[in-house]
């Protein structure tokens, strides 16, 4: 404890810079999966395809990503941005199926509906099948939150500042407490964040009765 007390100016600094790491990573992911999941949906004939092959980006180890990316992209290696970049493509392969689901899940009479009174396909997008399909998508979101949040910690095999320090710090040191400290970092972090964005859910998604609880599936295991 006296570990914690002495150094919380560190743990917050990099709760500040985990956080700024995977909210960006998340936004990122989102933006990128609904037009992917939109397109897994609409053209049934490649459903299978690209969610099968943006599901296999999931399964590169993230140390190895961080490796593959910066040839392609001309980032430095030891840099944030390539944390970020490796962990939006983890969110896109977690989201799309959410969206492509989510977009399924809709009734097919109230889409039938819309189309008769005279939506386009781009004002029946985000007036009738994005809203209705908003509570698996959000289902999707808070996983994909929770799962970025988590593995944003291995940033630090590559020397970026985030709460994965206190682990291989901690770790090389042999102090339990600052390792103690970064878990119970990460864990809070995850749950503040899972509460607002099903707080923020349910103020935009009145008309949603029944809460659709994230579940997690071998995807989301966190990566070596």
């Amino acid at each position: 404890m006296s570990w914690v007390l002495d150094n919380l100016d560190l743990i917050w600094a990099l709760t500040v810079a985990h956080l700024r790491q995977s909210a960006i990573a998340v936004v990122a992911g989102f933006v990128l999966a609904v037009p992917i999941g939109w397109l897994a949906f609409r053209y049934t004939k490649l459903r299978g395809t690209v969610l099968t092959v943006v599901g296999l980006l999931y399964t590169i180890p993230s140390f190895a990503m961080f490796f593959v990316l910066p040839p392609i992209f001309g980032f430095p290696v030891l840099s944030e941005t390539n944390v970020i970049v490796a962990l939006a493509i983890y969110a896109v392969a977690i989201m799309t199926r959410s969206v492509t689901d989510g977009l399924a899940s809709v009734d097919a009479v109230t889409r039938s509906a819309a189309i008769a009174v005279g939506f386009g396909p781009w004002r029946r997008f985000w007036t009738v099948d994005f809203p209705l399909a908003g509570p698996v998508i959000l289902a999707g979101l808070r996983v994909t939150a929770m799962s970025t949040i988590s593995l944003a910690t291995v940033g630090a095999l590559i020397g970026v500042q985030n709460l994965g320090y206190l682990f291989t710090n901690g770790a090389q040191r042999r102090i339990i407490a600052e390792v103690f400290a970064g878990v119970v970092a990460v864990v809070v972090i995850a749950l503040i964040v899972d509460l607002v964005l099903m707080l923020v859910g349910r103020a935009l998604m009145p008309w949603s009765r029944r809460t659709v609880t994230p579940r997690f599936d071998r995807m989301q295991w966190a990566h070596a």
